[in-house]
């Protein structure tokens, strides 16, 4: 076999750990779901975690008949640059261990671990809705307020482990009433997150109307003309496009992909553009908005993405006979 052919039999496994289930993938050549494999998370139990994510390697090896392939693991958080070891993770036992090094022992092979919003953006611009740009900025609007940024196929995770952190940046151009903005767990007041996370727009509409509903109820209610529901939902787009404005002016990406459970709502595809125009620092602006193309499935994707083809074939040779 040439040193730049692929084998057709290599497969990159992805995980994605979350904070109760754990998901695993085995991506073909081709990027071809070969198999799926979902177990529960063992929530504050560090070494057990470490063995799930070993056994669900092994059963998707199995379930491929391949060997020697390459693993890329999402985890809600990052390795520090500082200290090789795991911070802002909520799944808080992870925190302060040396994941990635633990993890390349117990598979007796090297791993890649990125933060999962990153995972999210590799998968989008592999094959998704970012397929083809150079730049992808996929923002995770779900229980928080997350992102993760890929330049020509590799994310961008910065000097600190902490690019793509948008969601504690402060809401741009905040109004009166806006301001100081509702208090924040990571000790501010103001943060995007506390204005367009799912949980935000929920506390946003109870200030304002006093009854108490989930984001989808309330978009739900917008689509029968429920006025205040409606208003609701003005309010989340006008912020989440000054949210994305301060992006654009700052990064200018090719495309904005959004995941997590609010990219569910239509009316975001048609109502952001010209609100996120009216914030940018230029005369004309034709950045497209996208929906993840991968849904819940961009997470798992994304980190067996993280490995490119031509090195997971370097790999399969070397762990495997030709």
């Amino acid at each position: 076999m040439k040193r730049t052919e692929v084998p057709p039999s290599l497969i990159r496994i992805g995980i994605d750990l979350g904070g109760t289930k754990t998901e695993g993938i085995a991506l073909g050549a081709a990027g071809e779901e070969r198999a799926r494999f979902r177990v529960p998370t063992p929530r504050g139990d560090y070494d057990a975690t470490v063995r799930t994510i070993a056994d669900l390697v092994a059963r998707l090896e199995s379930a491929t008949g391949a060997a020697g392939s390459t693993v890329g693991i999402g985890i809600p958080g990052a390795i520090s640059p500082a200290t090789g070891l795991v911070k802002n993770a909520n799944s808080t036992w992870l925190i302060g261990k040396p994941f990635d090094r633990d993890l390349a022992a117990a598979l007796k092979r090297r791993v890649r671990i990125e933060n999962d919003a990153n995972c999210l953006a590799v998968s989008e611009a592999a094959d998704g809705a970012g397929a083809g740009c150079g730049v992808v900025f996929a923002a995770i609007l779900g229980t928080g307020c997350g992102a993760g940024i890929v330049v020509d196929g590799r994310p961008l995770g910065g000097r600190n482990a902490i690019g793509g952190e948008w969601g504690h940046n402060p809401l741009p151009w905040p109004t009166d009433a806006e301001w100081p903005g509702p208090p924040c767990y990571c000790g501010k007041s103001g943060c995007l997150e506390t204005f367009v996370s799912g949980p935000a727009v929920a506390a946003d509409h109870r200030r304002a109307t006093g009854t108490d509903l989930t984001a989808e109820s309330i978009a739900a209610l917008a689509e029968r003309g429920d006025a205040k529901a409606r208003a609701t939902l003005d309010r989340l787009v006008d912020r989440l496009g000054r949210g994305l404005a301060s992006i654009i002016n700052v990064l200018d990406p090719d495309v904005i992909v959004l995941g997590g459970g609010l990219s569910n709502l239509d009316v975001l595809y048609a109502a952001l553009p010209p609100v996120i125009a009216r914030w940018t620092f230029t005369d004309s602006l034709d950045t497209p908005v996208r929906r993840a193309a991968h849904g819940d499935s961009s997470g798992v994707r994304g980190a067996a993405w993280l490995w490119r083809p031509e090195e997971a074939a370097v790999i399969a040779r070397n762990c495997t006979p030709d």
